[in-house]
């Protein structure tokens, strides 16, 4: 079964993985009007707790509205940085709600469960799967070796664990993008 990864990088490794129909920057993922389940990967810039510094394109903070409406019709889930506004502005339901008329719930995750360097805490929205239904969740303890942001030192003089770079805070771990697809061929019923 396909699943169209919506709002991927050129440089994805959705790309590699069979059964993925991938959307890119060159492969406008408003095009898509297929039925089969997504994952989408919307931009975050304009919602995430930076963007009072970011500077999203014309039109870019709509993608997010607009994939949700995918997400809700075709099932599968949207995946955005923790506390991400855009739960707010489309009253989507916070990690541990019951869920929204649509059926689709929220869940907290860590990134680096799937082998991310850094603790990126994400929230996926889900449609069309119930919550007993999920793949099993690698759960890993202790801390990430870098971290989204820092500054270099604390007060003590210690230095701050590294911090990773823009590329690394957009790429998807593999293992967590195989999860992410396994998870969306569940809504199909």
């Amino acid at each position: 079964m396909t699943i169209a990864v919506l709002f991927a990088r050129r440089d994805s490794l959705y790309k590699t993985i069979p059964g993925c129909d991938v959307y890119d920057e060159d492969r406008d993922a408003r095009s898509f009007s297929g039925t089969e389940p997504v994952v989408a990967h919307p931009p975050c810039r304009g919602w995430g707790s930076l963007r009072a510094f970011a500077k999203p394109r014309p039109g870019e903070k709509e993608l997010a509205i607009w994939a949700i409406g995918v997400v809700r019709r075709n099932g599968g889930v949207l995946e955005h940085p923790r506390g991400s506004s855009l739960w707010s502005a489309a009253r989507l339901p916070r990690p541990g709600e019951g869920p929204d008329e649509y059926g689709g719930w929220t869940l907290q995750v860590e990134q680096f469960w799937w082998g991310h360097r850094a603790a990126k805490a994400t929230w996926l929205y889900i449609c069309r799967v119930s919550r007993s239904a999920v793949p099993p969740i690698p759960l890993v303890f202790g801390e990430a070796p870098c971290v989204v942001a820092s500054k270099l030192r604390v007060s003590d003089g210690h230095l701050r664990r590294p911090h990773i770079t823009k590329a690394e805070r957009e790429h998807t771990p593999k293992a967590f993008a195989e999860w992410l697809i396994q998870l969306a061929r569940l809504s199909v019923k």
